[in-house]
């Protein structure tokens, strides 16, 4: 083992911190119902962001865990006290682009112009400077290469939108698992949400839905393996909606979609609590800036 994998090793006293992060749009915005549910129409609806995300500081606040809020612009122009309630808290707010419109639905222009009117937003709403993003849906893939540079040309230190499986809906194969640079000559760094390996397959293990359909100690498993057989820290993520069994039902949305939205609503806070409080988490800006000193030490050892 080099001297790298020995300083990286976890232990008791030294243990892996993992990203925690939080979607934060409400149910009326996800990618399931974009195609029932108009953006003219989201003004009108029941808003229960604010209440969600409330009820997530308070767990996170008992389990002692601090975590990073990938929000909407339409969000945070709506709920300025929400977002200074979460940096008061200590948790970090990122940008989770201004409506949700995917990435590869925009050219490098219209991009540039949405990250940068959703970071102003943002900002102005959490006194924060915002460093991180995370793109609707993990639409940056490989119809999408030319977003990280957009991304770091605006200043961004990190991206975590690169989901690297096979999925209907999203997803990029060929990526790497882990931390990796996607822009020559700079620091800026990309954190794939986490998969786990079983039979040489990869599997989706960062969240959201597979978190609540799928059984607890399918998540356990794969973040351990992350943890102790990969050494590296996992990414994990959910949304508010995910944990308000009482949101309003979308009769006219796909049965796969309905099934896929509210599947197990009423189990997730339970589920979330047992993940918060066995495990280690942190902001993702913390384990940008460890992967990152942890590419650069890599790259100074091989040469």
């Amino acid at each position: 083992m080099n001297a790298l994998n020995f300083a990286n090793r976890p232990s008791r006293a030294n243990p892996i911190v993992n990203g925690l992060s939080v979607d934060v749009e409400d149910w009326f915005q996800v990618g399931a119902f974009e195609d029932v549910i108009e953006r003219d129409q989201w003004a009108g609806l029941d808003d229960r962001v604010d209440r969600n995300v409330r009820q997530i500081l308070d767990l996170f606040d008992e389990a002692g865990a601090r975590g990073t809020f990938f929000t909407l612009g339409w969000v945070a122009q709506r709920h300025g006290g929400l977002l200074r309630e979460i940096a008061n808290r200590g948790h970090e707010i990122a940008s989770h682009g201004w409506d949700h419109q995917r990435v590869f639905r925009m050219n490098a222009a219209s991009f540039a112009t949405d990250i940068a009117h959703t970071r102003t937003v943002l900002e102005d709403a959490s006194g924060t400077h915002v460093v991180g993003y995370r793109a609707p849906s993990f639409s940056i893939d490989a119809r999408t290469p030319w977003a990280h540079e957009v991304l770091a040309e605006a200043g961004y230190l990190y991206s975590s939108s690169v989901a690297p499986v096979a999925h209907d809906h999203y997803g990029w194969r060929e990526a790497p698992r882990f931390a990796f640079k996607p822009v020559a000559g700079s620091n800026f760094v990309e954190l794939p949400v986490t998969t786990a390996v079983f039979r040489g397959k990869r599997l989706a293990a960062g969240g959201g839905g597979f978190f609540r359909v799928l059984p607890y100690a399918f998540s356990r498993w794969a973040i351990r393996q992350v943890n102790r057989t990969d050494e590296r820290p996992a990414v994990f993520y959910f949304h508010p909606w995910e944990i308000d069994p009482g949101q309003p039902r979308v009769a006219g949305a796909p049965l796969r979609s309905r099934l896929r939205h509210y599947t197990n609503l009423d189990k997730m806070a339970g589920k979330l609590e047992q993940l918060v409080r066995e495990f280690h988490w942190g902001r993702m800006d913390g384990v940008a800036k460890r992967e990152n000193l942890r590419l650069r030490l890599e790259r100074a050892i091989g040469g």
